[in-house]
């Protein structure tokens, strides 16, 4: 049981530390994540570049506090919950990226997706797999046998 805590509290930190550091990296075209705008999220992407706080590390940052308040009330739906917002972020910037280029590519010189949307896609994925290994709190009563029928 304590095993499984311990494996699960360790991939989710890894899984927040890789969406928290996956703005700092390309995300398409060589622009680092830290360049989008949140409203290019809801409005269009743009060329407007971002202030720190308003890009997407602000999204991230705010998975991962929700993966440590998770890990601290060993909530396995806190963690599961902070893989979603992760994944959601993500997808819905390549929506949003897929519109503005008219297509996504990957790979290339300098060009489509960059290893920081791959980052956070296997953040997110590594947040909803430690919400999956870890067993949670345990009750209590679950440690009492049956208990005795007096006659």
């Amino acid at each position: 049981m304590m095993i499984r805590n311990v494996i699960g509290s360790i991939l989710a930190l890894i899984g927040a530390t890789a969406a928290v550091w996956s703005p700092f990296r390309d995300w398409y075209d060589g622009r680092h994540g830290r360049d989008y705008r949140i409203q290019d999220l809801f409005n269009g992407i743009s060329d407007t570049e971002a202030e720190l706080l308003g890009s997407l590390l602000l999204p991230f940052a705010f998975a991962a506090l929700v993966t440590l308040i998770g890990l601290v009330l060993r909530s396995r739906l806190l963690v599961a919950l902070s893989g979603v917002i992760v994944l959601g972020f993500s997808v819905l910037w390549m929506v949003r990226q897929g519109q503005a280029a008219g297509t996504l590519t990957v790979g290339g010189v300098g060009g489509g997706l960059g290893y920081g949307v791959a980052m956070a896609v296997g953040g997110g994925v590594l947040l909803l797999v430690a919400a999956v290994v870890m067993s949670g709190r345990t009750s209590p009563e679950s440690d009492h046998t049956e208990p005795l029928i007096l006659r």
